[in-house]
C-alpha cells in the first residue's frame, strides 16, 4: 500500500475537527472511550521475512497468502508440518500487477491488485486461474462471509461485494458500503480485512492495532493493541508493519502476521490490565 491522495486526509482531518468539536459538548463528556484489548502469544511459527504480506487466510488446515510489491507478487498455499512450514502450490503474478488482498469463498481464492483494477480467482485446490473481473479505485483489504466479499481501499469505507455474482460471473457488484466510525469519527488506511466469529477485523495501515467492527453499523467495537507483537530490531524499514490476519474457525485459533515479518503468530486476545 501507499500513501492515500491528499483529498482523503483532507477529508479525514476535517472529519477530526468535527469530531473533536463534538466533543466540547456535555453529552459527549459522558461517553465511555471505545474499549482496547490487549493480547498473549499462545505460538510463534516461521514466515517468509521477504513476503510482502497483503492478505492472509486459514482454511480447512491450510494457509493461502497473498504478497505484494512488482516482481515479488504472489499467492501461496501452505501448512505447517511439525511446526515447519511447507509450501503446496504457489502462482506468480505478472511483473505489472502489485498483489493486494485475499480471500476463499466456496472453493474459490480471489486475490485483489493495488493500482491495476484487476482482480484474480484461482481455485482453492490447486490455484489454477479460473477468471479475471475488474473493479473501479484501488484494492487494499479483502475478507469473506459464507456469501459475500468485504473489500477495503484504504479510505474508511468498506465494499460489501456480491459473492455469486463474482465468482459465477466475474462481475463486480457493490450491494452496500460500510462507513467505519470511531466515537462519530472515521477510521481511515482500513487494510487488510479478516471475519472472526461475525466481527470483522481490520489491520490499520502503518499502526500497530486491529479495528473490531461492526459488519452491520461500522462502529469500531474495540480496538486490540498489539504494540510489541515483534521486536523492533525485527522489522526492517517503514513498510514492516502490521498486517495479515487469519483466523481458523473451527479450532477458534487467531492468526497473524506482518509485512516482512520472520514469524507468523497465534494469538489469543485478553483485557488490558489496568
Amino acid at each position: 500500500m501507499r500513501p492515500r491522495p491528499p483529498f482523503r486526509f483532507a477529508a479525514a482531518f476535517l472529519g477530526l475537527v468535527a469530531s473533536l468539536t463534538a466533543a466540547g459538548r456535555p453529552s459527549d463528556a459522558k461517553k465511555a472511550l471505545t474499549p482496547v484489548n490487549a493480547y498473549r502469544v499462545v505460538q510463534a511459527l516461521e514466515h517468509n521475512p521477504d513476503d510482502y504480506t497483503q492478505g492472509l487466510v486459514f482454511q480447512e488446515g491450510v494457509f493461502y497468502e497473498g504478497t505484494g510489491q512488482h516482481g515479488q507478487s504472489r499467492l501461496r498455499k501452505y501448512q505447517y508440518v511439525k511446526d515447519k512450514k511447507r509450501i503446496l502450490q504457489s502462482v506468480d503474478l505478472p511483473y505489472q500487477y502489485f498483489g493486494e488482498g485475499i480471500a476463499v469463498l466456496k472453493g474459490r481464492v480471489v486475490q485483489l491488485t493495488w493500482q491495476s483494477q484487476r482482480g484474480f480467482i484461482y481455485q482453492a485446490s490447486d490455484l489454477k486461474k479460473v477468471g479475471e473481473f475488474s473493479y473501479p479505485g484501488e484494492g487494499w483489504g479483502l475478507a469473506s462471509d459464507d456469501k459475500d466479499f468485504f473489500m477495503s481501499d484504504g479510505s474508511a469505507s468498506i465494499r460489501v461485494v456480491d459473492g455469486d455474482k463474482l465468482l459465477n460471473a466475474h462481475q463486480y457488484v457493490v450491494k452496500r458500503t460500510i462507513e467505519v466510525r470511531d466515537q462519530g469519527k472515521p477510521v481511515p488506511m482500513l487494510n487488510e480485512l479478516e471475519l472472526v466469529r461475525g466481527e470483522l477485523f481490520a489491520n490499520v495501515w502503518q499502526t500497530d492495532r486491529i479495528a473490531v467492527i461492526s459488519p452491520k453499523t461500522g462502529e469500531v467495537l474495540r480496538w486490540i493493541d498489539l504494540s510489541n507483537l515483534i521486536s523492533p530490531m525485527l522489522r526492517t524499514g517503514q513498510d514492516s508493519v502490521l498486517n495479515g490476519i487469519a483466523y481458523d474457525a473451527a479450532g477458534n485459533r487467531l492468526f497473524l502476521t506482518g509485512k516482512l515479518w520472520p514469524t507468523l503468530f497465534q494469538i489469543r486476545e485478553e483485557p488490558k490490565k489496568k
